[in-house]
């Protein structure tokens, strides 16, 4: 059996295209395909494949670590992907110009009471068509709740997976291989 190698190079990879039923997000769609095609700046063709991206590829972003990222870049604009959300743990919230796809209402409060802003990416594009003055930030797709159940089987060597148990009690899954006391510990 060998492959054929024709075949192989046959088969375009398509990218993804947005499902979404927002007039809002279609729009932007349209406009940053255009400024992707128009213009040489990297900085668009990102907007536009990131604007394409799976719900799960748009992970939020907390006010912390917005503010964390944006320390010492003054004059810039933060730019999201996602939704930015408030964070209570924050007591000073910074002066910072920001632009996300959405806000949560205490978000957005916070960072206008701060003497900030709040872009969409439609007045973004106005602003700053080719990306310049700007910070792409990106949330952790990785802090979902189900990740920690993804990888190596739970109880196999070396595996940090959390097993999918009803409760988290002493009874569920804690005994053999758990903990020395009960046997053994992996």
């Amino acid at each position: 059996m060998g492959v054929d190698i024709e075949a192989v190079s046959r088969h375009k990879a398509k990218m993804r295209l947005n499902k979404s039923e927002n007039p809002y997000v279609k729009l932007l769609c349209r406009l940053y395909k255009f400024l992707a095609r128009r213009t040489d700046s990297k900085f668009n063709k990102v907007i536009y494949k990131r604007l394409n991206m799976t719900r799960k590829n748009k992970a939020p972003m907390s006010m912390q670590k917005l503010a964390s990222l944006m320390q010492g870049k003054d004059g810039k604009t933060a730019v999201v992907v996602g939704t930015i959300t408030d964070d209570k743990r924050l007591y000073e919230v910074p002066k910072m110009s920001v632009c996300a796809l959405r806000f949560t209402e205490t978000a957005r409060a916070a960072i206008v009471k701060a003497g900030g802003e709040c872009l969409t990416f439609d007045k973004l594009a106005l602003r700053s068509p080719l990306g310049k003055g700007t910070v792409l930030l990106r949330g952790a797709t990785k802090a979902r709740e189900t990740e920690r159940h993804f990888g190596k089987a739970p109880g196999v060597p070396h595996s940090t997976t959390a097993p999918h148990v009803r409760s988290k009690g002493r009874k569920f899954e804690k005994a053999r291989g758990r903990r020395r006391s009960r046997g053994y510990k992996v």
